[in-house]
């Protein structure tokens, strides 16, 4: 039998404040689910209503998250009222899913006062709208690459989330609860935010200054600072690569001692590791994207088309251009 929380109090005497969760096609479950529960386990905890909800989708009927459940809406893309706070819930497809209703309804909604925050993926779909241009945001790590070349007027970040006046974004995943826990914070008292941090079983509450990465440390296994540090330079700049000798120098080693330092921990040479990370950025650019095959080559990196397509088929045993065609086929199927 479950024991009820110990009530919080906050001196909240007002009307609850409303959160309108949109869920966008194939929208991911987690960063909604993890978003309303922490609303839920607020109110309880408090126990009173201090939040309320509701939840629309283009049509008004259903929406389909990217795992396949589908979930009943309450409504179609109404009218709100001014206090309101949007809750974009985006997933895969972001493109696809962020149709011409959905932009012209946010854009009206946010000309009227109302603040916009968009989970996982729907910064992209915030961008699209314009609701962006001039503010930091942040967006999950893998469409990072695609956003920061599709929207120049946003200052990315890879912040867990960000929010920048009345213009929200998340990194998807748990980012979600970070971000509720800000709020709620903020709007009732860090005893109640730590409460509902507790029930959660959520004991490591990250701010906007956190990054969404694992250290580079964490991510290959490894703990030695001067190959992370190479790592680390190797990651921010892929459009204009650094010499091994170059990379040596800035970390205090010759060329050779950089190469067995590679080999010994990463099984490979500080050139292919470099190679891999562009092909990476390519790849992704490629499948989120409509920039030409020319210019993805450019942004990471190649001189030329054809070595770029030699050295993709090399890595991926497909060419750039038949890799932009499935893909392309599967979003039209």
């Amino acid at each position: 039998m479950q024991v009820a929380p110990q009530i919080i109090e906050t001196g909240h005497t007002g009307k609850p404040r409303r959160f309108v969760f949109v869920l966008l096609d194939q929208f991911t479950m987690l960063c909604f689910s993890a978003a309303i529960e922490s609303l839920r386990i607020a109110n309880r905890t408090a126990g009173r209503k201090l939040y309320d909800w509701t939840i629309l989708g283009e049509g008004g009927e259903t929406a389909t998250c990217s795992n396949g459940c589908t979930f009943r809406l309450d409504g179609d893309l109404i009218e709100l009222d001014r206090d309101d706070t949007i809750m974009l819930c985006g997933g895969i497809d972001i493109a696809e899913a962020t149709t011409r209703r959905i932009l012209n309804w946010l854009r009206r909604e946010a000309r009227r006062g109302a603040a916009v925050a968009g989970l996982c993926t729907a910064g992209y779909t915030m961008a699209r709208a314009g609701l962006l241009n001039g503010r930091r945001a942040t967006i999950h790590w893998e469409n990072q690459d695609s956003f920061s070349e599709e929207f120049e007027d946003v200052n990315l970040t890879k912040s867990v989330f960000v929010i920048d006046g009345n213009r929200i974004t998340t990194a998807g995943g748990t980012a979600s609860i970070d971000l509720m826990l800000k709020i709620v914070a903020d709007d009732h008292g860090e005893d109640l935010a730590n409460a509902v941090a507790d029930i959660l079983i959520y004991s490591a509450i990250r701010t906007d200054q956190d990054t969404q990465r694992l250290s580079i440390p964490t991510r290959i296994g490894v703990r030695h600072p001067k190959l992370s540090r190479v790592i680390q330079l190797m990651e921010s700049n892929i459009e204009d690569p650094i010499s091994p000798a170059t990379l040596a120098h800035d970390v205090g080693m010759s060329t050779r001692q950089l190469e067995r330092l590679f080999r010994r921990y990463l099984s490979r040479s500080p050139k292919r590791y470099y190679m891999e990370l562009r092909l990476s950025k390519a790849r992704n650019l490629l499948m989120q994207t409509d920039m030409t095959v020319i210019n993805v080559a450019l942004a990471c990196g190649f001189a030329s088309p054809s070595h770029f397509s030699k050295c993709y088929r090399s890595h991926y045993d497909t060419t750039p251009y038949r890799e932009r065609g499935t893909h392309a086929g599967k979003l039209q199927a």
